[in-house]
Parts: C-alpha cells; sequence; structure tokens
C-alpha cells in the first residue's frame, strides 16, 4: 500500500506538475495524523527538492518532519515548527520558574528532532535562566516511565500523537506522575483540534495553534501573496534577464534534465518575501532554512467544563499565577547549628511575624516537643523563642537551591546544639538527627570529617577550612633602652668614646695652646691679665651642652682655633641628633605583643605544662575541632577542658579580655571574627592544621546528593560561591578607627624608659656626690701638699679654688657663720675661749699703753680674725699672721687660729 502511494506521489508530480510548467508549488493541508501521511508529505517534499522546485506550504503535522531530510529541499514552511514549539513549551516553565525537567516522546516521526531543538533552546536561554533536563526518555512499553519514579522531575515535555499521549499518561497516573504534584506540557501533536480526551490530567498545558479551515484558508492566501511578490523580485531583477521561469525542459525520465536550475535562485527571492502580519500578529518572514522568524503560539490549559462533564483546552490569560495543576515542589527538613558568617540569628519583626529583607528568612529555634498542635502559627512567629530569622551565607546558598532545584524547606534548629561527635558510642547533634533520619538534610558550616562520611553522605564542599588558632595582640611596654636603639653599640661607643673625648681634648688644647687663647704661663706671669675661667670639665660642659643644644650658661673659648672646633663640632651635633631623632621616633612606638604561635602541633600547646606559666586555651566541646584534639593530642585536649567555652563568640570574647591566651576553633570562622572586630585587636597566628571543607550533610543513600552536587559545581563554576564568599567574608576592621586609637594619650608604661633614664641619672648624681666627699674628706689633703692649686685648676676651676688658701677662708667663713654648739658642754667651753680672748686683747691694750709711756711706739698690728682676711682678699700676698700656715690649713686650723695674736706670738 505504501510503496503504491509513493508510486503515485512521484508520477503526479513527474507527469501532471512538471507538464504545466509549474515554477512553485503551494502544499497546505490541516490534517494532523503524524503518521503515513507525514511520511508521504516527508516524501513528496523531498522529491520537489530533488527537481529544484521551490515548495510553500502549511501542514498542521509539518513538525513531524524530519529535519534533516528536509534541509536538503526548497521549502518555505508557514506553519510554526518543531523548534517554535519546544522554545513556547519552555517559555512556560520560564514564566513560572520551574527550573529542572523530563522530555518524554513517542517514536513518532521527529522525536530526535524534538529532543535537539529543546536542547539547544536550553543552551540559548542559559545565561539569564538555567535549566535542568534531569531525563530524556523515548517510551517504546509503558515500563519506560518507571525512570520517572525514581526521578525528581515534577515537569514532563511530552511530544507523541494524540493516540500515543493517551497510552503514556494512562500508564503515568497508574504510576502516580500524574495529578496536583505534576505538570504535563505537551505540543501540538498531542491537542490537535483542541480535542481533549477524559485520559488527560486535568491542569496539563500545552502549545496551540489553529488548524480550522478558516485558518488554512487565511494560510493559501499568505501563500499566494508570498508567490507573487517572490515572482515579482525576481522578474524586476536585471540579474535575472536570461532566466526564465519554466520548467519545461524537466523530465523524470532521460530524455530531459533531472533538476531545475533557477529553482535554488527563485527559491531565494521566494524567502526574501516579507508580508505585514495581521493585527497583534508578528510579520510573515522567514529563516534562511525557510522556517518562519516568528509564530504565533497559545498556551492552552486543560480545565474541567462548566458542566463539569468533560475537559476543555483554556487559553491561559498574561497572569503570572501558575494554572491550575501547578507541580508542587518537594519538601525538605534542613537542619542547622548558628555561626556566623555562615548562619546568623536574629529576632522577627514583633509586629508582623516576619523577617525583613536583609534578615533572611524564618527558623525555628524550638524543639519539636515544644510545638504543640494547637499552637498558633501566626503568633509562634512573633516569639523568638520558637522562631528566629536566619541569615548568612549558608542561607543565602539555600535559597539559590530551592530557587533553581524547586524545592520548599523548613529551617529547624538541632536540638541539642551540638555539632555532631561520638559520644559514647552514639552520635549527638546534627549527625545523630541524619543517622536517625530526623533531617533531610544539614546545612551550616558542618566539617567534613573521616568519621561523619562514615555515617552520612556529605556533597561537594563549598568552601574549604581548617583548624586555626586566634590571639589577640596586646600594647607592649616601649623597651627601657628604647632611647638607645636608634644607634647600634658600635655606634654609641663611637660617640661616646671617640667623638666626645676627641671634641673635648682638641678644644681644651686648642684653648690651652693658642696665642689668642689661654696661655698658662702668660697668666702667671703677667698678673694684670683678667683671670679666664678656663678648665676641662668647662670644656666637657661646653662640648654636651652643644651636642645636645641645651639652653645652659657655658664658657666659649677665646681662640680662635679652638672656637673653629667648637662650630665644627657643633655640625657633628646637628647631623648627629637629627638621625638621631628620626630614627627615635620608630623606636618610641608602642610595639604590639601577641604569641606566635606555630600552629596547632606548637609545643607550647601539645605539652602545656612545658611552658611557664602555662598558655590557657581552648575550643568549643563536641566540635570537629574539639575531637581532632582529642583524636591525636590526647595531653593536650584533657589540658584545655578547663577552659572550653560553649560559643566561638565567648571563646573570642576571653581571648580580648585576657582570661585566655588563644582560642582554637574552624580557620574561616575566626577569619570573619578578626575582620569583624572593629578594633583590630585579633588575629590567627601560625598555619591551619587538618584541612578540610564545609559541606551538605545527607542521611545514607539519599536521592538528594547528586542533585545538590550538580548545583554546586556550577556555582563554582560560575563564580556564584566565590561572590557569596567574598559578601559573607568581608571585614569592617576600621583602619579610621584604629588611627583614632592610636591618637589617644600614652600611658605611662608606654614611655616608661624615660622615667628609667631619670632614675638612672639620679643614682648617677648620687654616686657623684659619694665621690665628692671622698675627696674633701680624703684626697684633697694630699693634692693639697703636692699641689698649688694651679694644675687641679686646668681640671676644674672648683677643685683648684678648694686647693688654695683663699678657697680655705671662705669655707671656714662659712662654718663660722653656720656654728651652732648642740649641748651646754659645748657652750661652757666656747664662752670660755671667748671669755680667754676678751682677756687676752684687754691685757694686749694695758702692755701698749705701758710701752706709750715709756716711749716705745707699740707696732700697728692687731689680730687677724677671719673677716679681716676676706676683707684684705686684694692683697697680692698672704697676712704675716698667717705666715706659717701651710696650704694644707683646713678651716676648723682657721677657727683655732684666731685665738692666738701677733704679741703673745713675740712674747714668747
Amino acid at each position: 500500500m505504501q510503496r503504491t502511494s509513493l508510486a503515485a506521489i512521484l508520477s503526479t508530480l513527474c507527469k501532471e506538475f512538471l507538464r504545466v510548467n509549474v515554477s512553485a508549488i503551494l502544499y497546505m493541508m490541516n490534517n494532523e495524523q503524524f503518521g503515513h501521511s507525514t511520511a508521504s508529505a516527508q516524501y513528496f517534499l523531498q522529491l520537489a527538492g530533488y527537481l529544484g522546485i521551490p515548495v510553500i506550504s502549511w501542514n498542521a503535522d509539518n513538525s513531524g518532519l524530519e529535519r534533516r531530510a528536509s534541509q536538503s529541499t526548497l521549502q518555505l514552511q508557514l506553519a510554526p515548527s518543531i523548534e517554535h514549539q519546544s522554545a513556547a513549551m519552555l517559555s512556560i516553565l520560564e514564566r513560572y520558574k520551574w527550573h529542572q525537567f523530563s522530555v518524554v516522546t513517542s517514536q513518532i516521526a521527529g522525536h530526535d528532532d524534538f529532543v535537539q531543538a529543546v536542547r539547544e533552546r536550553v543552551a540559548e536561554m542559559q545565561e539569564h535562566f538555567k535549566f535542568t533536563i534531569l531525563n530524556s526518555i523515548v517510551v517504546t512499553r509503558t515500563s519506560d516511565l518507571m525512570e520517572l519514579v525514581n526521578s525528581e522531575a515534577r515537569v514532563m515535555l511530552l511530544y507523541a500523537t494524540q493516540t500515543e499521549a493517551i497510552t503514556i499518561l494512562r500508564a503515568a497516573e497508574e504510576m502516580k506522575l500524574t495529578g496536583e504534584n505534576y505538570v504535563w506540557v505537551v505540543s501540538q501533536s498531542v491537542i490537535e483540534k483542541k480535542d481533549a480526551h477524559s485520559q488527560f490530567p486535568v491542569g496539563m498545558l500545552g502549545v496551540h495553534f489553529d488548524t480550522s479551515s478558516a485558518a488554512l484558508m487565511n494560510e493559501i492566501s499568505n501563500a499566494i501573496k508570498i508567490y507573487s511578490y517572490g515572482v515579482e523580485a525576481y522578474l524586476t531583477d536585471p540579474a535575472n534577464r536570461d532566466r526564465r521561469l519554466t520548467t519545461q525542459s524537466l523530465s523524470c525520465e532521460d530524455e530531459g534534465r533531472g533538476r531545475w536550475d533557477n529553482g535554488e535562485i527563485f527559491f531565494k527571492y521566494l524567502r526574501n518575501v516579507s508580508i505585514e502580519g495581521d493585527l497583534n500578529k508578528p510579520n510573515i518572514e522567514f529563516t534562511a532554512d525557510g522556517d518562519l522568524k516568528s509564530a504565533e503560539l497559545k498556551i492552552m490549559n486543560l480545565r474541567p467544563s462548566a458542566n463539569n462533564k468533560n475537559l476543555v483546552w483554556e487559553e491561559v490569560s498574561n497572569s503570572h499565577a501558575p494554572p491550575q495543576g501547578v507541580p508542587e515542589k518537594f519538601h525538605l527538613k534542613i537542619t542547622f547549628l548558628e555561626e556566623a558568617p555562615y548562619i546568623n540569628l536574629s529576632p522577627a519583626d514583633p509586629v508582623s511575624g516576619k523577617c525583613l529583607m536583609d534578615r533572611g528568612v524564618l527558623c525555628r529555634v524550638a524543639a519539636d516537643h515544644e510545638m504543640a498542635a494547637d499552637i498558633d502559627v501566626g503568633q509562634a512567629h512573633r516569639n523568638e523563642s520558637f522562631y528566629q530569622c536566619c541569615s548568612g551565607f549558608c542561607i543565602d546558598l539555600l535559597e539559590k537551591f530551592a530557587e533553581e532545584l524547586g524545592f520548599t524547606y523548613e529551617l529547624v534548629r538541632v536540638e541539642d546544639g551540638k555539632w555532631g561527635t561520638l559520644e559514647n558510642g552514639k552520635w549527638n547533634g546534627l549527625i545523630a538527627d541524619l543517622v536517625n533520619r530526623k533531617t533531610d538534610m544539614v546545612l551550616t558550616s558542618l566539617m567534613i570529617n573521616t568519621e561523619r562520611e562514615a555515617v552520612v553522605d556529605f556533597s561537594e564542599p563549598f568552601m574549604e577550612t581548617g583548624i586555626a588558632i586566634v590571639v589577640a595582640k596586646r600594647t607592649g611596654i616601649i623597651s627601657p633602652t628604647a632611647f638607645l636603639e636608634p644607634f647600634d653599640t658600635a655606634s654609641w661607643m663611637l660617640v661616646g668614646i671617640v667623638a666626645i673625648q676627641a671634641a673635648t681634648f682638641m678644644i681644651f688644647l686648642f684653648e690651652w695652646l693658642s696665642p689668642s687663647g689661654y696661655d698658662m704661663k702668660l697668666y702667671l706671669q703677667n698678673t694684670n691679665v683678667t683671670p679666664y675661667r678656663f678648665s676641662l670639665f668647662r670644656t666637657y660642659w661646653l662640648v654636651w651642652a652643644v651636642l645636645f643644644q641645651a639652653a645652659v650658661h657655658v664658657d666659649s673659648p677665646r681662640g680662635f682655633t679652638s672656637r673653629f672646633m667648637t662650630n665644627v663640632w657643633a655640625l657633628f651635633a646637628v647631623v648627629f641628633l637629627a638621625i638621631y631623632t628620626a630614627n627615635l621616633a620608630a623606636f618610641m612606638i608602642t610595639r604590639e605583643e601577641f604569641h606566635e604561635f606555630s600552629g596547632l602541633n606548637d609545643s607550647r600547646l601539645v605539652h602545656p605544662y612545658s611552658h611557664k606559666p602555662s598558655f590557657k586555651f581552648g575550643t568549643i566541646p563536641y566540635s570537629h575541632t574539639d575531637s581532632t584534639i582529642h583524636k591525636y593530642f590526647k595531653d593536650m585536649h584533657y589540658y584545655m577542658k578547663q577552659y572550653n567555652k560553649t560559643s566561638v563568640a565567648d571563646g573570642v570574647a576571653a581571648v580580648l579580655n585576657g582570661n585566655l591566651d588563644s582560642f582554637i576553633y574552624d580557620g574561616t570562622v575566626l577569619d570573619y571574627l578578626v575582620a569583624q572586630d572593629e578594633d583590630c585587636r585579633l588575629m590567627t597566628v601560625g598555619s591551619w592544621y587538618a584541612m578540610t571543607g564545609y559541606g551538605l550533610a545527607f542521611s545514607r543513600n539519599s536521592k538528594y546528593v547528586q542533585m545538590f552536587n550538580k548545583r554546586l559545581l556550577e556555582f563554582r563554576a560560575n563564580g556564584d560561591l566565590e561572590r557569596l564568599r567574598r559578601y559573607w567574608m568581608t571585614g569592617t576592621c576600621r583602619p579610621g578607627k584604629q588611627e583614632h586609637k592610636s591618637s589617644d594619650p600614652l600611658a605611662l608604661e608606654q614611655f616608661l624608659s624615660a622615667f628609667l633614664l631619670l632614675m638612672a641619672g639620679i643614682l648617677l648624681a648620687a654616686l657623684l656626690l659619694l665621690l665628692e666627699h671622698v675627696y674633701f674628706k680624703y684626697i684633697r689633703k694630699r693634692l693639697a701638699k703636692k699641689d698649688g692649686g694651679h694644675c687641679c685648676a686646668l681640671i676644674s676651676l672648683s677643685m683648684g679654688k678648694s686647693l688654695t688658701f683663699r678657697g680655705a677662708v671662705y669655707e671656714a667663713t662659712e662654718i663660722l657663720k653656720k656654728h651652732r654648739c648642740n649641748d651646754p658642754i659645748c657652750d661652757t667651753h666656747l664662752w670660755k675661749v671667748k671669755h680667754e680672748l676678751d682677756m687676752s686683747r684687754l691685757r694686749v691694750r694695758q702692755l701698749e699703753k705701758v710701752m706709750d709711756k715709756h716711749g716705745i711706739k707699740a707696732p700697728q698690728l692687731r689680730l687677724a680674725s677671719s673677716s679681716d682676711l676676706l676683707n684684705h682678699h686684694h692683697l697680692k700676698e698672704r697676712p704675716p699672721l698667717l705666715g706659717n700656715l701651710s696650704l694644707a690649713a683646713s678651716a676648723q686650723d682657721l677657727y683655732r687660729c684666731q685665738t692666738v695674736s701677733q704679741p703673745w706670738s713675740q712674747l714668747k
């Protein structure tokens, strides 16, 4: 039968069409058999293509044509193509944000083209809307649909004939793949002329175009317009002057040509025709393959009729609300434990019971037994003891999963508040909920380790982490020798021993030897020269005063050479002070001190008692860090139990206030808290230990693992994970505030070195005072016997003065002025001495009178008192009365001499 039909088609085309000199064929039909008629149409169009005759067609079942075979034909297709239908079906999914679906086809002609068209459209839309094709099934028997039963797909695209669709949907119903939880989107081949079958599920969606007789007549009119416009364009083109639109030379026999050479040229003119569409309809334009650039398709929804006796296809309005039959998203119970920045907890709005935009989503913090059956959910949302708002890195990641995988969820806090470790042979916390299948998934900063992987399934890690140590930076005390640190020891020795000594002795030597300076010989010989205050010690005073630019009185040298040397020393002092001051600022800055641990295996942590005093450090019990330390560092784990904290916030606070020297925990969490410290006092030290990652945790053999893994890999590839990390891990450590802190008044310990320097000066001065007393009590008498005071005066004027008689007189006068007796015996002796002195003076006067009577003139001498000696300091020679006194006489000797008179000595 089929062979006869094909022969009839060939005979009709060769004998009847070519005989009338046909230049184009209009192939118009609205039958939708998608069977043998489709194959006949395919054969007819291929034959026309072989002969080179253009075809303008509108066949309702054109989607069943094999595209690969049709590409060789010269065909303009006015009906919507398989690509138009697949694009319309995906637009339905995009409109209602259904990201994943399955493709179901029968062995209808063109089913491979449909699958390929869907895949190509998905690839084109990937940048603005991401689709996931979960399954692609060609149904040859109903058991093939079992693949959908094991899938998470709730949306199916169906391409089949109406008869095949009835069989497929009947089997789907038996497998519970229809109903309110599922939606089927079908092509025009299933809907046909809006004939709804009772087997079709309510809520089914489809794409449809009008295939009625009126629509057919309208398309015939459009085809005639295209042909006439094409002929006109062909004939008016000067390039076609010698090309006639005739096929008389064509023949299916050997007697003529087998292909029309001008057919392809004429087809290009037909393809370039553009006809303005009707009202609210797209223009009729063609692609290079001869398909419509734009086609009008209607989205239909299968609904019960007004009398509910049968089903009818209704056109879906422009409302964005999904039609009846929207698939129910699968629901997950997700358990969490809060930890910044992955999950943060904050109260919900007390009025509305909802979370604000920046506070995330509602999550239950109450245990299951606290949620009574008769509880008012709306009131519970406003009670922070039952519900709070969860936000953070993991919540944003969960929202992306929910949007693209299409599921709903309930966030519940783990009841015991533990991360999940083996305790007495049983799991606790988050891992226990998964092991006991109380939850579908755990989403938080849960570390992946081998013990947990043995009982639960983990996804691909979404963040790498490890065990880190956080310490606090503390303001250290400036070193007591900070003022010496701008120069090293050799430099200070060079300045103190060489530079100062050399400058002092050179200035002293140049001044002593200079003719215009202090000439010792000239001074000793010429008594009219005004005394010049010059000595080695005064030169030292000059050198130190110039070096430190002290505003004190100094004795400048007189000689030109010594003054030049002083200027050279002043230049050296300017350079020295400039360098010293510039470097001193750096060494006097307050230094930050912290415990520099190399990592978790630092010997001071592994063996805490080896360091005195022992460091105080801890972690959070029943965490990954705690279990790792217990496994590999048992002594360390036992020691740190006394310092463990219940939360990371408590541990970090203890480090800041000095109760702990360090806190050990997950590296990424500690890095976040370090960055969030406004005072920038925290820092992580050492290398991370036991590198691992955070992952989503599922019950063993969960069907959700692969689904989430695939999305995680996509998020990592397109940069979504990195964007989330940068957003949530960015710190708020404020340099501005740190600068403000640095400008606060300095504490005493921060410039203690200055006080230590002052104290050292006081102690040195006390030592010099002791040496001064030793000198005046023991050394001066011996020096006076050997030196008249002039040589010592070269070293120190005060030292030389103390060795001269004049200096001794000054000292004796001061002793007499300040002399006081401390007891009555002393007063008696003093009165006795004074009385004897008065009696002696009286007898002297009596003797002078007796001598006057005898004509003997008394000599004009009197006893020299201390005041007399002071009044005669201008005399060039010593008073005769004291001619026998040695230079070694002390003030006490002068005091005793006051009781002795010259006449008494003459009498003796």
